[in-house]
């Protein structure tokens, strides 16, 4: 169909406009796909006041203090995305690794979080290359991150 064709027939400009408009104003009440923010009730989600936290509090604070020891990189706690700086253990020198935690839901759950792992060692010309890393490891952070996120929750629910 040829656009001018369209454009030259009366009303069909008025039609567009009202499509145009009418797909804007339901676009923000979530019918076609968008993302709105729900408040989810319950036990295991936590209530903070004035907080733009878009996941689960305990998971997110679980997940912070299990990486404390290596360096942040970025952090969204809207998306739930922590990301670590690349990390040298101190008694291993020639190797650095490098942690995403993807926390994905607003409860405390264990499906809720995700953990990638990556590992680097030095070379023989000093450059980084790629490493395998240690099967299970990204579980075990995954484990004790949930481990705190519990611990967090039990710690609240005593204190109320």
């Amino acid at each position: 169909m040829n656009a001018m064709w369209f454009a030259s027939r009366p009303g069909n400009i008025l039609r567009f406009a009202l499509i145009a408009v009418l797909a804007v104003a339901l676009s923000g009440c979530g019918l076609f796909g968008g993302k709105r923010k729900q408040e989810i009730t319950g036990p295991g989600v936590p209530r903070i006041e004035g907080s733009t936290l878009g996941v689960n509090a305990y998971l997110w604070r679980a997940a912070l203090d299990t990486l404390a020891f290596m360096p942040l990189a970025s952090t969204d706690s809207a998306g739930g995305i922590i990301v670590t700086d690349w990390y040298s253990p101190p008694k291993v020198p020639g190797e650095r690794m490098k942690v995403t935690v993807y926390i994905m839901d607003l409860r405390l759950r264990a499906d809720a979080i995700r953990v990638a792992v990556f590992r680097q060692i030095r070379g023989k010309g000093g450059a980084w290359q790629d490493a395998t890393v240690q099967a299970g490891t990204a579980e075990r952070l995954e484990d004790a991150i949930l481990t705190r996120a519990r611990q967090l929750r039990i710690a609240a629910v005593d204190s109320r």
